[in-house]
């Protein structure tokens, strides 16, 4: 079994505090010294074109491309899986933007992406994420629960940050998070608070929060070695540029995101080595 660890073309838009975008041959040269696997490219953050423009760089040195899609229509997500295909996707991290207001609105969204993805022969993971289909938790957890074949990506910062919960965890919220983990296929990286949705690693005052999600990838790492022995498993470093990070009062953010990216595939790497 492989840990495959991925960074964020979005993440590199730009990387660190100089505010400097990089060229494209540049970030995929950077991010495949650094030992990563592949790139993910956000058709949030970016449009269609700039997935092609980025394409051939992140082939030339050797990444796998990772499409993260964003359909604002049930039919939007095809055209979208098509593209993955092409680039050799490993599979699509959907952020749908059709999310009705009840869980029965939404299960027919999700068996009809799930279809879809089927048939086009190119899996999908439906990250656990604000202002989506997967919004709040406990409608996440209802529709786990409803369709037993919906597959997640677990971004547990959007979770922390959506119910404000406060440390320690209870039973009842780590049990809450132990069901969203069971059914993840991916992991990304970001340490949250129950008020920021990305807080900086080094800070001391932040530590309690490493802490938390150290555990939460433990969790989750083991049991997806339990249950699918044998298979690879995706971790995405995903620390986005202002305003998801934090700045000062001049607009200078207030750490080095590339080596917090680096930190966060280091401690993935340590976590999925453990026995």
């Amino acid at each position: 079994m492989t840990l495959q660890v991925f960074q964020s073309l979005w993440a590199m838009s730009p990387h660190d505090q100089s505010g400097e975008t990089l060229p494209y041959d540049a970030i995929c040269g950077m991010v495949k010294d650094a030992g990563f696997h592949g790139l993910a490219i956000d058709l949030g953050a970016a449009d269609v074109q700039t997935a092609y423009d980025v394409l051939p760089h992140i082939r030339h040195h050797g990444l796998v491309p990772l499409i993260v899609a964003f359909p604002r229509s049930v039919s939007a997500l095809r055209d979208t899986l098509k593209m993955a295909k092409d680039f050799g996707s490993p599979f699509v991290n959907l952020i749908g933007q059709v999310f009705p207001l009840s869980t029965a609105g939404a299960i027919p969204v999700v068996r009809a992406w799930i279809e879809m993805s089927e048939q086009e022969g190119v899996p999908i993971q439906f990250e656990t994420h604000r202002n989506c289909i997967t919004n709040d938790l406990f409608t996440t957890l209802e529709l786990i629960d409803a369709v037993p074949e919906m597959r997640l990506s677990g971004d547990l910062s959007h979770y922390l940050v959506d119910r404000e919960w406060k440390l320690p965890l209870g039973a009842f919220e780590r049990g809450l998070l132990t069901r969203i983990l069971q059914r993840c296929d991916s992991f990304q990286g970001r340490v949250a608070s129950r008020q920021q949705i990305q807080l900086q690693l080094d800070f001391p005052q932040n530590a309690k929060w490493l802490k938390l999600f150290t555990g939460i990838w433990r969790e989750g790492f083991a049991h997806y070695k339990k249950t699918q022995p044998g298979t690879p498993l995706t971790f995405l470093c995903e620390l986005g540029p202002p305003e998801y990070a934090m700045t000062d009062a001049t607009g200078r953010e207030m750490s080095n995101r590339w080596d917090e990216a680096l930190r966060l595939k280091a401690l993935a790497e340590e976590l999925w080595a453990e026995d």
